[in-house]
């Protein structure tokens, strides 16, 4: 590496055998022009999309009353923490996803967009919210975007009434004809954040030459630190910590594996025994991806639509899918609403996280837009109004948290897609069925 700049590119990379890693954001980055003691580095706005299937239980998920979020509902309950940075929406539909299944739930939550029926290869859908960012904030970047699940996506030809599996397996479509595979393994994501080659098989081959991917660039980063003040030093080192810790987990992970005698057939081969802990690892990856501007734009399904996972966490035996047709049986929906809080709960850690990082004049979790949610509403009758949905960050934007928006008639999702891409730099007139902004995203409590 040869710094010849007094000021660092934002494209700095330390390089080892195999290994690319992007460096966070800092002080060093300025300009030398403008460099102050009141300056610190531009940070990039990003966006991200976690996906919860099959709806929830709605009345445990409204907070009450409306504009100022007061008190936290039972499934929302342990967003406490960031309750300032997040804003929940009520009454938005998703009309697109009519006739009402769960391969148009998952397929038009961010295509906004009607599905074809078919169950060949003649799928038709349309372009995603994530990658028309991609398009725009994700230039330059190493990775576009980052297409992410929980779940193994194997299933092909028919999977629900008639449409193909691929609307059900797929989230991220480049276009209406190219859907875009996500990747539940830790370990081939860790790949292709920070290993070096053409393919898959090259990255693999080369990271495994080597017992960690921070042993390849030590003197890199050696001549690396002799250019940093003490303060990017510190930050320099927090998040390569950060990378080795979520690496030895992988590595874990994979050696725990191979004493796994009833593997989960959902589940990739080598990955944490636990959802939670598999899961907690995906999002770290994303903030890793994140700091080391080696994307702006996510896409995380927390579980496939008609998942039979049962999570052992919450205390319910139960499969996911047979609960979220309970036959409004309070007892089934209560064990729904447990597993809604415990998905929950997983998105609060993350944002926690978010909101510790540092990041320019403030905190990832500033710099960075989240929408969570599903699109199904009730999944026991499989429609698609009043969906569960939550914006968090961009407080450095002007978006104002801390605050529950009930439109008094319903509105399509897609002015949600469209305010959120506007937000992130993105303009569009519309984005599917939308018909206008939501202005009270910004607006002040109150007005």
């Amino acid at each position: 590496m040869i710094l010849s700049r007094k000021s660092l590119h934002r494209r700095t990379f330390l390089r080892g055998m195999g290994a690319t890693i992007g460096l966070p954001l800092l002080d060093a980055m300025i300009p030398a022009a403008t460099a102050s003691t009141l300056t610190v580095a531009k940070p990039v706005k990003r966006l991200g999309y976690v996906f919860m299937p099959m709806g929830c239980d709605i009345t445990r998920w409204t907070p009450e009353g409306t504009d100022k979020l007061g008190e936290l509902s039972p499934i929302l309950k342990s967003l406490g923490s960031v309750k300032d940075q997040i804003s929940v929406l009520s009454n938005l539909e998703l009309q697109p996803a009519y006739p009402g299944t769960h391969a148009t739930s998952n397929s038009a939550f961010l295509s906004a967009a009607q599905a074809r029926r078919t169950e060949s290869s003649d799928y038709f859908l349309g372009t995603t919210a994530d990658q028309i960012a991609a398009q725009h904030i994700g230039r330059g970047t190493q990775l576009p975007s980052l297409e992410m699940s929980m779940d193994l996506m194997q299933t092909v030809g028919q999977c629900d009434n008639g449409y193909a599996c691929v609307y059900q397996n797929n989230l991220s479509w480049a276009s209406p004809t190219t859907p875009l595979p996500a990747e539940a393994h830790p370990r081939l994501v860790f790949e292709m954040l920070f290993g070096e080659g053409a393919t898959p098989e090259e990255r693999q081959a080369s990271l495994k030459r080597r017992a960690s991917l921070l042993d390849w660039v030590g003197d890199d980063l050696a001549s690396l630190k002799r250019e940093l003040g003490a303060a990017d030093r510190g930050r320099v080192d927090d998040y390569l910590q950060a990378v080795r810790e979520v690496e030895r987990r992988i590595q874990k992970a994979e050696s725990d594996a191979k004493d796994n005698p009833l593997p989960d057939l959902d589940r990739p081969e080598g990955v944490p025994a636990s959802y939670a802990d598999h899961a907690r690892l995906m999002f770290e990856l994303q903030i890793l991806a994140f700091q080391g501007d080696i994307t702006r734009v996510t896409t995380f399904q927390l579980a496939r639509e008609t998942s039979n996972r049962t999570y052992p966490e919450t205390g319910v035996t139960d499969p996911h899918h047979p609960l979220t047709h309970h036959g409004n049986d309070p007892d089934k929906i209560a064990r729904m609403a447990k597993i809604n809080a415990f998905h929950v709960s997983l998105f609060a850690e993350f944002l926690e996280k978010m909101k510790g990082t540092k990041d320019g004049d403030g905190t990832l979790l500033d710099h960075s837009l989240f929408l969570y949610g599903s699109g199904m509403g009730n999944p026991n009758v499989h429609d698609h109004n009043n969906l569960p949905i939550i914006v968090a960050g961009g407080a450095a934007g002007g978006m104002q948290g801390g605050r529950h928006i009930r439109f008094d008639k319903p509105q399509p999702l897609a002015n949600l897609h469209l305010t959120l891409l506007d937000k992130a730099g993105v303009d569009l007139e519309s984005f599917g069925d939308s018909n206008g902004m939501i202005d009270e995203l910004s607006r002040p409590l109150g007005i």
